[in-house]
């Protein structure tokens, strides 16, 4: 064989080398991989449910505070196929008496001296009826699940063949009581470090994260990507998507909860008292760690201004934070996937590591 051909063999397989690496490590992504929640979908809440006048709302934090989220054992229903360096399975916790599924990753390698460092992954909104566990976030998941993380997504209740009804997140408690009962649940797995649980939200799982991070103090640190982390006046004023359908399955009762409250107990500007009881970001003195937040600034489905704000805000209250703006991109940040995925395992490692 001529010294020629050889030269263009090993190249050629350099190569083939080079893209496989890059690729396995999250540089070159099936544009599948990259899908997250329903761009411009809707998921304007849940019910909001009976209770006594004078009674505090069980929207408001300090109603959430005083609940019991004991979790429970995580079940394995299912073995799934591996990652790359780490094992995969379909898994089961109990909330408020239902069986929550949700997907469950595990380092393919020796637990470290106090166990892994655990992620617990909020899924943005997606229609109830279409969820199902192993789709959508698959690059995200396993950007973390291959960095040594042990990574718990819920799916929240009502979704795919989890127990209950899909009451939202906005108008109902529901989904956030599951995620405070996913991380009391991923503390009692074995091979894990019960004291670094860290949280990642994206857009409605922003909302969902920022809520959990001021009512427990059990998560060490947060990461949102285009979240719903506006108060609830923002939200009635800056956000409402006009040109967004509704899937079929959500019904009408769902997607009124600003009407519904402004009834009950007035406007923003009449009430402010319980607007500010039930708006996270009223509580931010109380969060129980530092702050990583990402938006795009062509996100059509959140305003950039809910980012910024919660940012000045952390600012205000004297709690560690950091923003990364990234222009041109969009609501799932594809056109800085990987920086943004940089960013926020430097931080997840900063403060579990």
């Amino acid at each position: 064989m001529s010294k020629k051909k050889i030269i263009i063999i090993l190249v050629t397989v350099l190569a083939f080398l080079s893209v496989y690496f890059l690729s396995t490590k999250g540089y070159f992504r099936d544009a599948s991989d990259l899908l997250t929640d329903m761009q411009n979908g809707i998921d304007e809440g849940g019910l909001i449910g009976n209770f006594e006048d004078g009674s505090e709302h069980p929207l408001s934090i300090e109603y959430l505070r005083k609940g019991s989220y004991p979790g429970s054992d995580i079940v394995i229903e299912e073995t799934l196929p591996s990652g790359s360096n780490y094992k995969r399975y379909l898994a089961s916790y109990q909330s408020e008496g239902l069986k929550i599924y949700g997907l469950l990753t595990i380092p393919d390698e020796e637990t470290p001296e106090g166990g892994f460092p655990a992620i617990i992954f909020n899924h943005g909104y997606i229609p109830p009826g279409q969820y199902k566990t192993t789709e959508r976030y698959v690059a995200y998941i396993d950007g973390f699940a291959d960095s040594g993380y042990v990574v718990f997504k819920p799916d929240y209740r009502g979704h795919g063949e989890s127990e209950g009804e899909p009451e939202g997140a906005y108008g109902s408690n529901a989904y956030t009581i599951d995620v405070l009962n996913a991380v009391s649940s991923i503390k009692k797995y074995p091979g894990v470090n019960a004291e670094k649980i860290g949280m990642w939200g994206h857009s409605m799982g922003g909302f969902i994260t920022l809520r959990n991070m001021v009512i427990s103090k059990d998560i060490k640190v947060g990461v949102i990507w285009a979240g719903v982390v506006g108060s609830y006046p923002e939200m009635i004023s800056n956000w409402r998507r006009t040109n967004a359908t509704p899937p079929p399955e959500t019904t009408t009762a769902r997607r009124r909860w600003r009407d519904e409250l402004q009834v009950a107990y007035g406007s923003p500007e009449e009430n402010p008292a319980f607007w500010n009881s039930i708006s996270a970001t009223n509580y931010l003195a109380d969060i129980s760690g530092p702050l990583s937040i990402h938006h795009g600034t062509l996100d059509s489905s959140v305003p950039l201004l809910f980012s910024t704000t919660l940012k000045e805000l952390m600012d205000k209250a004297g709690k560690e934070s950091e923003i990364f703006i990234y222009e041109g991109d969009d609501h799932n940040l594809s056109k800085n996937f990987t920086s943004a995925m940089r960013r926020s395992l430097e931080y997840f490692d900063k403060y579990l590591k």
